[in-house]
């Protein structure tokens, strides 16, 4: 579907504008969105808007990095958007001129609708631009992006707290999601922190200079989720470090006592082997007491052991 917004020199809102008579009519801007299109509305992209066959390459093949690319007539903007349910990447890509933008996306957005919601009630009309949109599609995209990180903060913190008295193998798998997640969120903050320093200190953007600080917003708090995904990478190592550290000494503490165990019945079996043997000369074997006395023997040696090996701690 393509949709269409053109707002005249006398601020009066058009829609349903055909997408060949965008070039013909002399508008003060114009926004189309090419939302879920089709092939057949791919084309337009060419054959009416005559981008750069690069940068149409860039919208239908998925999925490109985030990035800023000038071409003659307008600037193209590839952009990522992040479910926080399944942790997919949706591409956005933009195509501004001074007196256009273009979005296309290949599945629902809900930032691009949000903000052609927002221009179609608006009652400042004059107050927008195509600067204006390209911010506030942007910015959407970065404010989605912080339930994300909030959301992992909370999982590591039910992790660390183990309220729910889960086993070892249970909170290392989702430790470990944890920081797949943190590793992809990360994947698409970094690039996009990039293309938003690029927006800021490029000098063929002339046109959106009297909004950079706009931009400078957006570019702090892609700073301010770097350092909170950073952060929490630290502690999901730390968290894992804990938990493997902790695993290592149960193990150990285990092992001790089953070693203190097979110590004392080292001697008890030794004597239980030699009283197995089968030969006929052992005074022992004809001792009316005999076996009582092995008996206590043995007792004895084993309390002692046990006694002796408690003292020292070995089953703390």
């Amino acid at each position: 579907m393509i949709r269409i917004t053109a707002i005249t020199d006398n601020h009066e809102r058009l829609t349903n504008v055909p997408i060949s008579e965008v070039r013909k009519n002399d508008w003060k801007w114009y926004w189309i969105d090419f939302n879920c299109p089709s092939e057949t509305e791919m084309e337009e992209l060419s054959r009416t808007l005559q981008f750069h066959p690069l940068a149409i390459e860039d919208c239908i093949h998925v999925l490109q990095r985030p990035k800023l690319d000038f071409y003659d007539s307008n600037t193209f903007f590839v952009s990522h958007s992040l479910s926080g349910n399944t942790m997919e990447k949706e591409e956005i890509n933009m195509f501004l001129g001074e007196n256009y933008i273009v979005t296309f996306h290949l599945k629902e957005s809900s930032e691009v609708n949000e903000v052609w919601n927002r221009l179609k009630a608006s009652d400042m009309i004059q107050n927008w631009d195509p600067s204006l949109v390209l911010y506030h599609i942007i910015d959407k995209l970065v404010d989605n992006y912080f339930p994300i990180i909030y959301h992992l903060e909370d999982t590591l913190k039910e992790i660390e707290e183990n309220s729910n008295e889960k086993s070892m193998e249970e909170l290392l798998d989702e430790l470990f999601e944890t920081r797949h997640h943190l590793l992809t969120l990360r994947h698409t903050v970094t690039p996009m922190r990039d293309l938003v320093y690029r927006i800021i200190n490029s000098h063929r953007l002339e046109f959106l200079q009297h909004r950079i600080e706009y931009f400078h917003d957006i570019h702090d708090h892609l700073l301010r989720l770097t350092e909170k995904i950073d952060a929490n990478r630290e502690l999901t190592a730390d968290i894992r470090d804990s938990y493997l550290s902790l695993n290592s000494h149960q193990t150990n503490k285990v092992m001790r006592i089953l070693t203190v165990i097979t110590t004392i019945f080292m001697p008890l079996t030794f004597i239980a082997g030699i009283y197995g043997m089968n030969f006929t000369y052992m005074p022992e074997l004809t001792y009316k007491y005999g076996y009582f006395v092995i008996q206590a023997i043995m007792i004895v040696i084993g309390i002692g052991m046990f006694i002796w090996f408690k003292r020292k701690g070995w089953f703390r």
